[in-house]
């Protein structure tokens, strides 16, 4: 991409340049951000979980808020929760209000390594991801995203 603004048919053709940068560039800055997290022993999805479960009331949701919140389907949401059980970070337990209904719950453990865990992964997302915004970017880029979040199922 140049910095000169495109006409004519290069013009068409730039939404589709862009595109395909924000693809790369996600899938880059993704799989980095997963090699960073994996060196302390944990996945990226893992640390969602844990991040989600942090910030929920009381630490747990239901186990199909956190499917769509992770955008899992249930059997990959019952996977990767399993996953975080065996190491004693998360557990699964009937919902309180319909005891038909299951939840993820963190555990005091989970609690504790995601405590470790979030200084290094504050400072691989400033690295990689918040020093390259400049003015108002932020703000422009949450729009966008805001937009496009409001527009898919």
């Amino acid at each position: 991409m140049t910095d000169r603004p495109a006409t004519g048919p290069e013009a068409a053709a730039r939404p589709w340049d862009v595109w395909q940068l924000f693809f790369e560039t996600t899938a880059r800055l993704t799989t980095e951000v997963e090699a960073r997290l994996k060196e302390h022993g944990c996945s990226l999805m893992d640390y969602q979980v844990l991040l989600l479960l942090r910030n929920a009331e009381d630490h747990r949701l239901r186990m199909g808020e956190l499917a769509q919140r992770m955008v899992f389907s249930p059997s990959r949401l019952s996977y990767q929760v399993g996953v975080l059980e065996k190491r004693g970070w998360v557990r699964r337990r009937r919902c309180a209000e319909d005891a038909r209904g299951l939840e993820a719950e963190l555990t005091d453990e989970g609690l504790r390594a995601f405590r470790r865990l979030r200084p290094a992964h504050a400072r691989d997302v400033e690295e990689l991801f918040l020093r390259a915004l400049e003015g108002d970017d932020a703000d422009r880029l949450a729009a966008i995203m805001g937009r496009l979040a409001r527009t898919l199922p």
